[in-house]
């Protein structure tokens, strides 16, 4: 008999295609056909390089199989297979498990220092489509609107593009991604990947009853895909994958209290969310904490807007790092600066915690947590745990 080995496997479920693993890859190990990205067991080497990289966590998953599953199995999954019980024919084998078992956990362990890990959705989140459109049969939309969101004095320059899906039926919730295909090709002849954006509109449509979305996009400057889109013009079509992602959902209980901590365009899927709560309850008070980060007011989306959301449905704050004649200030000083109310705020039993973003804000954050819940008494390692495991507790950065 094979001695069981351990395999490396990605949830199809949890994974958004960013595809950011396959391009972190040092050795060509993983790979993607129009529905999933799978890892191939012949030439992975446990090096560990894609584990910090993904942003929802799902490329952190493990089998001990007593045969690999096949590149062609991987493929087909919509779901991963759940572990098998393994005979062990002899002491041998479980000692080499056992060795085996011991490396890969404390890769795991460094690979995990400072990263969110993986989370759960909410118990009351709804059900979400995954992967309905693939590489293979991407849905067609039309450009409804592309509008500039920032001073055209700012430094950058960000877009709310509305895209209408027409007859196509594109159920897609608060929280998840879509992937837009740019036209052309790499310097490789190979087609472009398509890029993952955040959906910023709620389920029901950026206009209630019309089959729309829309997207929050930053122009980079050399970004294939995000000058691609920041150029559209009304009636041009785009190529869309997705639904992707079942874990950074909105809670469908109302009592539920969200603190929502983004920098940039990792505010679109909390736009999402606020649009939501103010359809559901418009009459709700203390429903929502926002602590948005920017270099200054002109560079942050939906100031406006924003400004106009009353107060006691959403308590907001704003952390400008470039304001002119002001003191740098991010995200993790304003939680500082708000300790009592967010010590307050992280002690209720119905709390959800969603940190949005570029990945260098992740560590400043999650010190200032620590640091405001253990003021209180609290052992914020415990506490995390616990809220991860009630699907309290949501990462995505990049």
């Amino acid at each position: 008999m094979t001695a069981p080995v351990k395999q490396h496997l990605i949830d199809p479920e949890i994974c958004i295609r960013c595809y950011t693993c396959e391009m972190t890859c040092p050795v060509g190990a993983i790979q993607h056909d129009d529905t999933n990205v799978v890892v191939d067991p012949d030439t992975c080497n446990f090096c560990m390089d894609c584990i910090p990289v993904c942003p929802t966590g799902s490329i952190d998953e493990w089998r001990v199989v007593e045969q690999p599953y096949t590149l062609e199995q991987q493929y087909a999954f919509d779901e991963l297979p759940a572990q098998d019980d393994i005979a062990l024919p002899d002491a041998s084998d479980a000692e080499q498990i056992e060795a085996h078992e011991t490396a890969i956990a404390a890769l795991l362990a460094e690979a995990h220092k400072g990263t969110g890990g993986k989370t759960r959705a909410p118990a009351s989140a709804s059900k979400p489509t995954i992967n309905l459109y693939a590489l293979g049969n991407p849905a067609t939309a039309t450009v409804q609107g592309n509008y500039r969101l920032t001073d055209t004095d700012g430094e950058n320059d960000v877009r709310h593009v509305i895209l209408d899906l027409g007859a196509q039926p594109f159920p897609v919730l608060e929280g998840q991604s879509v992937g837009i295909v740019p036209p052309g090709e790499d310097a490789d002849g190979k087609p472009h990947l398509p890029r993952l954006y955040s959906v910023s509109s709620p389920r029901d449509g950026e206009r209630p009853g019309f089959n729309n979305i829309s997207l929050t996009v930053r122009r980079e400057r050399q970004g294939v895909c995000s000058n691609y889109i920041c150029d559209l013009q009304k009636s041009d079509t785009v190529q869309i994958t997705g639904p992707f992602g079942s874990t950074f959902l909105l809670p469908s209980d109302p009592t539920a209290h969200l603190l929502m901590i983004c920098t940039g365009t990792g505010s679109a899927p909390f736009r999402g969310f606020t649009m939501r709560r103010q359809r559901e309850t418009p009459g709700a008070r203390d429903s929502l904490t926002l602590v948005f980060g920017a270099r200054s007011a002109r560079d942050l989306p939906y100031f406006g807007p924003l400004k106009k959301v009353p107060d006691q449905f959403m308590r907001k704050s704003f952390a400008f790092s470039r304001a002119v004649d002001q003191p740098k200030q991010y995200v993790q000083d304003k939680l500082r600066e708000q300790s009592d109310v967010v010590a307050s705020v992280l002690g209720r039993d119905k709390t959800h915690v969603y940190i949005c973003g570029l990945k260098a804000m992740e560590e400043g954050v999650e010190d200032a947590l620590q640091d405001i819940a253990e003021a209180s008494g609290t052992d914020w390692a415990a506490l995390r745990q616990q809220m991860r495991e009630e699907g309290r507790y949501h990462v995505e950065t990049y």
